[in-house]
């Protein structure tokens, strides 16, 4: 969705936790959006101007790439990596300022692999299983999302009626954190959507026609979901999953950070039925993640973090702690998560801190 995140300038005036992020130098001042831990130390970042950034040792320095050629005014939302050395990413914006470029030498050099050629379109979100498994989706034109797929050696993209899932009037997705989309296996996913007649969530599943041994065609069905709706800021930013059944939306309305109602729903039942949840977190949030080793969901936003250890029925704020010499800002002003790392405005860049965390959930 063409959408600018408003940052809050303001703190809140109580907190029950201490921040769970130590900041980190990432030697640009962009606005990063795209980040994807891989684990063992790697993990890939964008943002705008064309840029990448990529750490090989846990986040202990970040690596400036090179620019994509033709990228340097291009918003890198998303990006997708598979090892320390090969990586897609995904640029947004109308028209041909969407587009996927690839490196498979560090960084050090990217093909161009598609540009978005209708003058409608805008590219939301990028997730892929593996290199031979992906899926691309953006804005909806003529009325129907756009699915770019990669189910071998190369894309292609079915935008009839029949293969892309159709859209409600004035609905979208949103391109704040590259996790609008959630994928389940080889082909299925499911995307988050806003706007002013609700929020849903739209399976899509490609599964074998009847009788056929090579033919694939889409299952689609779609579930409304308590989320802010009403405007079109309004909707799910971000889906996490902590298993095929307990997956979590969290979004709100970004025009307005530090409203809390309507920013977060779950369900228990793979996304059959959703419950919004009881204790909502404290703003307007555009990304969420399952912490496996703390069993602590983490969601953040422009104004703060909030955790949940009961599966998002329950949110509560953390907070930057003044006496540990915790930066003001550190728990605020955050756009996407690929835990252990976060990632904001201006060049921002956090870690999880296991401690922080850990004081956290002793705190009541």
């Amino acid at each position: 969705m063409r959408m600018m995140i408003v940052l809050s300038a303001i703190a809140l005036a109580a907190a029950t936790a201490h921040s769970q992020w130590t900041l980190e130098n990432s030697n640009t001042t962009a606005s990063l959006r795209g980040i994807h831990s891989l684990g063992g130390g790697v993990a890939w970042a964008s943002g705008t101007d064309g840029t990448v950034l990529r750490t090989e040792d846990g986040g202990f320095e970040w690596q400036t790439c090179s620019i994509p050629p033709g990228a340097e005014k291009l918003d890198f939302r998303g990006i997708q990596a598979f090892d320390a050395n090969t990586a897609i990413v995904m640029s947004s914006g109308k028209g041909d300022l969407s587009r996927l470029y690839k490196t498979t030498d560090g960084c050090h050099s990217w093909t161009l692999l598609r540009t978005n050629t209708d003058e409608d379109g805008f590219w939301d979100a990028l997730v892929f299983k593996n290199q031979d498994a992906g899926e691309l989706v953006g804005d909806p034109v003529k009325g129907h999302f756009v699915v770019i797929s990669n189910v071998g050696p190369g894309w292609f993209c079915e935008c009839s009626d029949t293969f892309a899932p159709p859209a409600r009037e004035g609905e979208a997705a949103f391109a704040a954190s590259n996790s609008s989309v959630l994928s389940f296996g080889r082909r299925d996913f499911m995307l988050g959507t806003g706007g002013v007649h609700g929020s849903r969530v739209i399976f899509f599943d490609w599964q074998l026609a009847k009788g056929s041994n090579d033919q694939i065609v889409p299952v689609q069905k779609a579930r409304d979901v308590p989320i802010a709706t009403g405007k079109e800021s309004t909707g799910i930013f971000s889906l996490g999953m902590r298993d095929r059944q307990n997956i979590i939306a969290v979004g709100g309305d970004y025009l307005k950070p530090d409203e809390s109602s309507g920013t977060a729903a779950f369900t228990i039942d793979g996304g059959k039925s959703w419950q919004a949840a009881s204790t909502q977190p404290h703003g307007y949030r555009s990304a969420v993640a399952y912490d496996a080793a703390s069993k602590t969901w983490i969601t953040v936003g422009p104004n703060g973090t909030d955790i949940s250890t009961d599966d998002g029925k329950n949110w509560r704020a953390v907070k930057a702690n003044s006496a540990l010499n915790e930066p003001a800002d550190a728990d605020k002003n955050w756009n996407a998560l690929s835990l252990p790392f976060v990632v904001g405005p201006h060049g921002r860049i956090g870690k999880l801190n296991e401690p922080a965390l850990k004081a956290a959930l002793a705190t009541k």
